[in-house]
């Protein structure tokens, strides 16, 4: 499923137009994006986490030359899917 497909079946769900999905949608991606670098966690309960998580700078390898690289320390966003939710899936 795409974006778009997303959209559609938010619409559905939801019961409300496209564009108004549309705007739910991007509502809450823009709040996630604003929110989480200061919040550091933000939980759904039963639902999911969205979590900033730090990964250390470390060492790797170029796979053409064989070439060591350092691959500098970065910020990455972690997802975990809560009870409720992968039970739902896991039917």
């Amino acid at each position: 499923m795409n974006k778009s497909e997303f959209i559609s079946a938010l619409s559905r769900h939801g019961e409300m137009s496209k564009t108004d999905a549309e705007k739910f949608f991007q509502a809450f991606r823009h709040t996630l994006e604003a929110e989480l670098p200061s919040a550091g966690k933000i939980v759904f309960t039963g639902f999911c986490t969205f979590e900033v998580v730090e990964k250390p700078a470390r060492k790797g390898r170029n796979p053409a030359t064989g070439q060591e690289i350092d691959i500098p320390a970065k910020k990455s966003v972690k997802f975990k899917a809560g009870k409720e939710f992968a039970d739902k899936v896991n039917i």
